[in-house]
């Protein structure tokens, strides 16, 4: 198994891995237990035991194994399988939903089709004699799971058909449910835990303090995951893998690059040089604020390009998305490749990669540039050695580093933004006039979310220009301009995401100030579809 963290993370981290069996919530989890401030990776279930220890020779032993949930049944021919060599390896393992049929089915249990299923809201009842006198998951008798501070009756979030009947051999049933018999089961000999429930989930609120007790207890964990070892480490490691080369970063204006940025800076200093090619595509004022931000504030050189006029030139005439998106990709590399010209001697290359990009891109390439949503798409062809020092890390994590290392709000909260800008915002060709229609649309919006209290509730919201115009009456006179489509969403992850139900007086004065307020519009719509059936984004 290749290891997608490659050098990000230092030796001697305690690691937990989430084996994905396919769950929509293995992201979700893996993050609730970094919450608990210990590390965690996501694997396939294909993992094998061999592999799993041999991380101990890299320096990062596996010290806990949880089981996510997945769509299949235990039934099925084909359903996904755990190496059975990982159950001896005296690692104890926490399984969620599916994760818990599989071990009750691979040691002894029983896992039935009763035709009920439990779906939503269900309230679990912890066994009388489960919890511990002293509230604490440590006792030797009574559950690890639960305790006696917890309540008895708690409600929990369950999604499943099959059903565990009979626990694995040598476990006790500590929890059940009306149609679940087997709701929660514990092998404190063994080290093996199961659930049928979903703990990681905010609809069960006990649910981080059972997966915590898992850590803690049965994993002997202590909770060393936080953001000051982090930036600490990663200063250690970027000195060491940098040395006394120069490094260069191309700054998009979104929080991944800046963060990274910030990062490196305070590893090797004057080293870094960072590259910030104004599009002419961002929002309103952004790229004042990038330069504002890091080459007054954090000192750090910065050559800022205004390409703008370059951009629009290119983007003339062309109105297919894709073809959109490749040229802006495509001049972002061309320019970015000329502003470098007078930094030649840069031997490495700093980008603002994410733990999800690695799990999206299958981990089989680590050292892979990735394409222009990030930094404009550099080509294989250059001839940069990566320092990606966010790698290990989720959205989350990074804006808690950004805060640590003194970045300001404006910049470490703002709101993921596609990598062509406003170019994919806009419906149809981009023209210099359409842009800042929309940029002062868009700023608008954003005002009055921040305005509400909702900017940290809210994943994204911003407005989008379609090709359309429709009649409208304004001072007694026709009109016919342009609509304005607000899009707010809620998400954690961006890969699925719901509409955000903002309050009707909030969605009027957004109303209101764009038709007032922005010349050629004069009619404003609100998207409620959700992610999916749609994207985020329009384009």
């Amino acid at each position: 198994m290749t290891d997608p963290i490659g050098t990000a993370l230092e030796t001697g981290l305690e690691t937990v891995l989430v084996v994905d069996f396919g769950a929509q919530y293995a992201q979700l989890i893996a993050r609730r237990v970094r919450e608990a401030h210990v590390y965690s990776e996501i694997v396939p279930h294909s993992v094998t035991a061999a592999e799993i220890t041999a991380r101990a020779a890299s320096g990062r032993p596996v010290r806990g194994i949880v089981f996510s949930g997945g769509p299949a049944s235990v039934h099925v021919d084909g359903a996904p399988s755990i190496d059975p060599a990982v159950y001896d390896l005296g690692i104890p393992i926490f399984g969620i939903c599916y994760g818990a049929q599989l071990l009750a089915r691979d040691l002894g249990g029983e896992v039935a089709r009763t035709g009920r299923g439990e779906y939503g809201r269900t309230e679990l009842t912890v066994a009388e004699d489960s919890g511990s006198a002293e509230g604490s998951a440590s006792a030797d008798s009574g559950s690890l799971l639960f305790t006696a501070a917890q309540p008895r009756t708690q409600p929990v979030w369950m999604s499943h058909f099959d059903t565990i009947t009979v626990p694995p051999i040598g476990a006790v049933v500590v929890a059940s449910t009306p149609d679940t018999p087997a709701a929660a089961f514990e092998d404190r000999a063994a080290g093996r835990y199961g659930v049928q429930f979903h703990p990681e989930v905010v609809h069960t609120p006990h649910g981080q303090e059972v997966l915590e007790h898992f850590l803690y207890d049965a994993c002997g964990l202590s909770p060393s995951w936080t953001m000051s070892s982090i930036i600490e480490t990663q200063v250690e490691l970027i000195r060491a893998q940098v040395g006394s080369a120069r490094a260069i970063c191309g700054l998009s204006g979104g929080v991944d690059s800046a963060v990274a940025a910030a990062l490196v800076h305070r590893a090797i200093g004057p080293q870094l040089t960072c590259v910030f090619v104004d599009t002419g595509l961002m929002r309103q004022g952004e790229g004042e604020q990038v330069v504002e931000t890091f080459q007054r504030h954090q000192g750090i050189e910065l050559i800022h390009v205004r390409a703008g006029e370059r951009f629009f030139e290119r983007l003339a005439g062309i109105t297919e998305p894709e073809a959109k998106r490749k040229a802006i990709g495509e001049l972002f590399i061309r320019v970015f490749e000329d502003s470098s010209g007078g930094i030649e001697d840069a031997e490495f290359l700093v980008q603002g990669t994410l733990y999800p990009d690695v799990i999206e891109s299958g981990t089989k390439d680590a050292a892979k540039i990735k394409s222009h949503h990030n930094v404009g798409g550099l080509p294989d062809d250059m001839q940069f050695k990566l320092v990606e020092p966010l790698r290990a890390l989720f959205k989350d994590e990074v804006r808690k580093v950004g805060t640590e290392l003194g970045l300001p709000d404006e910049i470490v909260w703002r709101q993921p933004f596609p990598g062509p800008g406003l170019g994919v915002r806009i419906i149809g060709e981009v023209t210099p006039d359409k842009v800042a229609m929309l940029q002062h649309a868009d700023a608008i919006v954003r005002e009055e979310v921040k305005a509400a209290g909702l900017e940290r509730e809210i994943w994204q919201a911003f407005a989008v220009l379609p090709d359309i115009r429709s009649v409208g009456v304004m001072g007694d006179e026709r009109t016919y301009g342009h609509p304005i489509i607000i899009r707010a969403v809620t998400s954690e992850d961006a890969m699925t995401a719901d509409w955000a139900r903002l309050p009707y007086d909030l969605l009027e004065r957004m109303s209101s100030r764009i038709i007032n307020e922005v010349a050629g519009i004069n009619r404003v719509a609100y998207d409620i579809t959700s992610k999916p059936p749609g994207t985020i984004e329009w384009e």
